[in-house]
């Protein structure tokens, strides 16, 4: 089968790969509808993050089920499914909580290679669930949105405490920025303030629900958050990119005893004790437990109440998906889906 590899920095081929095969008696094997490229690709593609060469790419995925081990119950052959990008039972203590990602079992990475023909998916039963039926064409790319950047959009405004009445910023106007700003909108959220320079990003927010757009960033960008706040900061801040910088400009942009729902995969950030300390600030977040929200994000996608596919900027057969990887990095298009 043809899968996405990623060789070194910046290079990134479309290689044969051996069709996966079951393994233990819990796994399902999918041929792979959709796929799409991460903003947390791009780290290792632009050298930030060590990667083992060569290295099966993609953690994004909808497909049909084509086998399934005999342990299997939850789903079958046939199916139309979504899944996490962490394999999990979801029946340990942790899962049933909410924190799929911290499973006892967890299997980080579970579905890396999914830039592919063919996927296994460890833990099938846990980590996939099915949709009503086939979906239609059209609603393939929201579905694959809810496997990563909706359900962690959704998990970063669930822990940045998003509801009625709130007023929320967003930092990040990536993927999972945006429809963080969808999410708050689904949750009530009364004032929804996108932080943005891109001119189609900051389209994008306010179709999703976003009212305010700041393009200053930094402390400038804090400054202008504390104005249009009465000079209080955010109820709720989500922090949707990981450096440095973003993680705190979010604190800063928050008010005492707001909260901070912190998805960005961190890279070099160090938070300064005595600032935090007298923050008054909630900290919240990490690697989303996607599957803790599927089953909501999929009915809300087959009822067509959102359309989270609208990020997928820019649709590419799998043998280019070294375009999309240049296009994303290049910042020409905010996400790209991979499909034949």
């Amino acid at each position: 089968m043809r899968g996405v590899v990623m060789c070194g920095p910046g290079d990134v081929r479309v290689e044969e790969r051996e069709v996966p095969q079951l393994v233990a008696p819990t796994d399902a094997i999918l041929k792979v509808v959709a796929s799409c490229i991460c903003g947390s690709d791009l780290w290792p593609y632009r050298g930030a993050d060590a990667t083992a060469e060569p290295t099966p790419m993609g953690h994004e995925y909808v497909g049909i089920v084509e086998a399934v081990g005999a342990d299997v119950k939850n789903v079958t052959v046939g199916d139309f499914v979504v899944g996490s990008f962490f394999a999990s039972d979801n029946t340990c203590e942790i899962c049933r909580s909410g924190y799929q990602t911290h499973c006892v079992q967890r299997q980080p990475g579970a579905a890396t290679g999914a830039q592919a023909e063919y996927l296994r998916v460890p833990l099938a039963d846990g980590t996939l669930v099915a949709t009503p039926g086939m979906p239609d064409a059209d609603l393939v790319p929201s579905l694959l949105a809810a496997s990563d950047v909706l359900g962690t959009g959704w998990f970063a405004a669930v822990a940045a405490e998003v509801g009625p009445g709130k007023t929320v910023a967003v930092v990040g106007d990536g993927a999972v920025g945006l429809l963080g700003v969808l999410a708050a909108k689904q949750l009530g959220a009364e004032r929804i303030i996108a932080m943005s320079r891109h001119a189609d990003r900051q389209a994008l927010a306010r179709e999703f629900g976003a009212t305010d757009i700041v393009t200053e960033r930094g402390d400038e960008g804090v400054a202008r958050i504390k104005e249009l706040t009465g000079g209080l900061g955010a109820h709720s801040t989500i922090e949707a990119v990981g450096t440095q910088e973003s993680m705190m400009q979010a604190i800063r942009a928050t008010r005492p005893g707001g909260h901070v729902g912190y998805v960005g995969v961190s890279h070099d950030v160090s938070l300064p004790g005595q600032e935090l300390f007298f923050s008054g600030v909630h900290l919240h977040g990490g690697p989303a437990p996607v599957r803790r929200f599927l089953p909501e994000l999929i009915d809300l996608i087959w009822t067509r109440q959102i359309d989270p596919g609208k990020v997928f900027d820019l649709t590419l057969p799998l043998d280019q998906a070294a375009d999309g990887y240049r296009a994303m990095d290049d910042r020409t298009a905010i996400k790209v889906l991979l499909q034949d």
